[in-house]
């Protein structure tokens, strides 16, 4: 469905549409799938492109994300992103706990992966810094929708897909909630297979002193390494790190949660 924020949010539409695709991708493709019409999503990528917002490869005739966007991304990382003030603590929990470590900020109701630390002895894995993921089947997502006050929760569950990763997807708004409820009271949450199968985690969410959601920390790991009992023996760790992203973070003015598309 096309945009109702009138040209501009037309335009990032395109950026999102090509950014998606995860390589270059030629104007016939994004014509396939574009909800605007050949002429209009050609005018759009024009002008993209003579901003340096979108890169044209001549000899191949395909688009790309420019490198004025890279800019953008960088300052916006170093700016609005908890990833520079997290990153000591980042190195030192997955120095110890030689597994993943995943630090995420919700964005328009879906997860962005800010930061990663990869295991001693890597595992391959959706997740990447600068991703973007579902928030109702991962564990960042869902100790950040924990949090959420009650107005900007049920907007946000609103916008789920729901789609059915694995076996253990929630594929409703009626039971993701009522395990929002459990991982409000114990401070933590998992995930158990839900996105990926074999990939489990132990997430926490980082708070503000006035609890408000500023980003959620996680250790990953695999069934074949450990287990949900053997990542929950590593909650008092994670509590500590969180802790002091907080901390870090309220020299910081950081924009609230971005729950409302």
């Amino acid at each position: 469905m096309a945009s109702n924020d009138g040209t501009v949010g037309k335009a990032l539409e395109v950026l999102d549409q090509v950014a998606s695709y995860g390589r270059p991708v030629r104007f016939s493709e994004l014509i396939d799938a574009s909800p605007f019409p050949k002429a209009t999503l050609y005018r759009f990528v024009q002008t993209l492109t003579s901003q340096s917002m979108l890169a044209y490869d001549p000899d191949r005739g395909t688009y790309a994300p420019g490198v004025r966007l890279v800019r953008l991304a960088h300052a916006a990382w170093q700016q609005a992103s908890l990833a520079p003030i997290a990153r000591e603590e980042i190195d030192l929990l997955s120095a110890e706990v030689g597994e993943t470590v995943h630090l995420a900020q919700l964005d328009n109701a879906q997860v962005i992966y800010v930061d990663k630390r990869n295991a001693a002895d890597p595992v391959q894995m959706y997740s990447q810094a600068g991703k973007v993921g579902p928030a109702y089947c991962t564990g960042v997502g869902k100790a950040m929708l924990a949090y959420l006050p009650e107005n900007e929760l049920a907007d946000v569950l609103g916008q789920q897909s729901y789609h059915r990763f694995t076996d253990s997807t929630h594929t409703s708004p009626d039971s993701l909630r009522e395990e929002l409820g459990d991982i409000r009271a114990n401070g933590y949450g998992f995930d158990r297979e839900e996105h990926e199968p074999g990939i489990i985690c132990v997430a926490l969410p980082i708070l503000s002193e006035t609890n408000r959601v500023l980003g959620a920390l996680s250790v990953t790991s695999t069934t074949t390494r450990t287990n949900l009992a053997g990542l929950e023996g590593l909650v008092p760790r994670i509590q500590t790190a969180a802790a002091a992203i907080a901390k870090e973070a309220s020299a910081w003015q950081f924009p609230a949660t971005a729950a409302n598309s």
